[in-house]
């Protein structure tokens, strides 16, 4: 699927944000986990001995967005990585489950089915998914007594996962580790008997961990961060209503646009200024460029940014929280003349694509020249070359990439983004604002 991009300086939009996925998955497998303690109670029993007929609960509130077909062709609002965790969690004793992209999915699935007494299943999905480290997860899931064996690679996808009762204790793993595998240890501790998960070293992507332990707290399970020490008791998990909020990761690509296109009136429906989502921060990175925000009595959010403020002043951004960011974020630099320096990158080789190279590539399509220093810092300075007469970006099957460089169709009308159902991952219903 290829989309046609061509942007007016006077687009408007009111744009109903998807949910967020990062919100959802952890409420499904939280919700799994109070559903399967309900079922062993209800039942009498003592110990974890689950049917593998259980079912976890479906996640309370609204999947907003503009409805999609999804792959057997029926409406769905729904991001392909919820969908991944739903199907995850429906699987039965035996089953192979193909998570396709969903690298969420994955670490917090192989978590959950480690502690599945009884059954066995097979987790595995496309070959970029199949190529994304998962080792430091499962060694430290073999550490409680998990059986996990690798398909064909070790360190790799597929996995087949046998579960077991497994123990808690203490645990130390890596602090510059994918923050997925700390928040799948830290949701199954309560059901195993508590955890101390000791992190070495610098700790990246915090943010995500701090909203596991937020969402942890709302059903009932408080765990305490002292140091480089998270204690989890152990314990049940309480229902509670589900956090239904807007994808802040969403809402970046549009605060860009609107930054990109003063003129613009783009109104966002859904956001929670005291959200647990880290990437909440791309509004105080933009408000420091002269960005002005305003949230109104029905909950919306606008934003202003004048013609003045689109300057040529440097920005300096440590994005080690929350790298996700970074596409949107540099696309958008360079489209404003803006030059920069953006750090605390390095899981971005990681991620669905090598985004750090994917950014560089399909950037020289449109003229911008970066440069990436190491695997932790991308910066520029002004540098560019020819554009493309038409351009054709890939997005390398990231829908990171393909959001941040549809911006450039703001410089670039008839842009072309190839591949362009790579946003269903997150945000499906993304190219319907602009085909209306």
């Amino acid at each position: 699927m290829h989309v046609n991009i061509t942007i007016s300086p006077n687009f408007e939009a009111q744009v109903t944000l998807p949910v967020s996925k990062s919100i959802a998955n952890r409420e499904l497998l939280i919700n799994a986990q109070w559903s399967l303690a309900k079922s062993t109670l209800k039942e009498g029993k003592t110990e974890r001995q689950i049917s593998s007929e259980s079912e976890p609960p479906p996640l309370q509130g609204g999947l907003r967005g503009a409805p999609r077909e999804d792959r057997e062709g029926a409406q769905s609002n729904e991001p392909d990585d919820i969908a991944a965790m739903r199907r995850g969690l429906a699987a039965h004793d035996g089953d192979t489950v193909d998570l396709h992209g969903a690298g969420t999915a994955l670490r917090f699935l192989t978590a959950y089915w480690a502690t599945r007494e009884g059954c066995t299943v097979t987790l595995t999905g496309n070959d970029r998914l199949c190529q994304r480290p998962i080792a430091p997860l499962v060694d430290a899931l073999r550490q409680l007594g998990a059986d996990i064996a690798y398909v064909h690679n070790d360190g790799f996808a597929p996995l087949r996962i046998t579960g077991h009762n497994l123990h808690g204790g203490h645990l130390v793993l890596r602090g510059n580790v994918s923050s997925q595998f700390v928040s799948a240890l830290l949701m199954i501790a309560p059901t195993i008997g508590g955890l101390e998960l000791e992190l070495k070293g610098d700790i990246v992507s915090r943010p995500y961990i701090d909203m596991t332990l937020a969402l942890m707290e709302r059903h009932g399970v408080t765990a305490q961060w002292h140091g480089q020490m998270i204690t989890v008791p152990a314990g049940d998990y309480l229902p509670a209503p589900a956090v239904d909020e807007g994808d802040w990761s969403a809402a970046a690509f549009w605060l860009a646009l609107q930054a990109l296109l003063p003129q613009a009136r783009i109104t966002l429906h859904g956001l929670r200024p005291d959200s647990v989502q880290g990437d909440r921060c791309i509004l105080t990175i933009l408000e420091q460029m002269g960005m002005q925000a305003h949230w109104h009595d029905d909950g919306s959010l606008t934003a202003d940014m004048g013609l003045a403020d689109c300057c040529c002043c440097s920005t300096f951004a440590d994005l080690t929280g929350t790298p996700d960011l970074a596409p949107v974020l540099v696309a958008m630099l360079c489209l404003m003349g803006r030059p920069f320096r953006i750090t605390g990158l390095r899981t971005l080789r990681h991620k669905e694509s090598d985004r750090l190279e994917a950014l560089r590539q399909e950037l020289r399509k449109v003229g911008y020249v970066i440069t990436i220093e190491g695997d932790d810092a991308v910066t520029w300075h002004f540098a560019t070359c020819r554009p493309q007469e038409h351009p054709v970006i890939d997005p390398h099957d990231d829908h990171r990439i393909a959001m941040a460089m549809a911006l450039a169709a703001v410089r670039h009308p008839g842009l072309v983004i190839a591949n362009a159902h790579c946003v269903d991952k997150s945000y499906p219903g993304l190219w319907d604002y602009f085909n209306r």
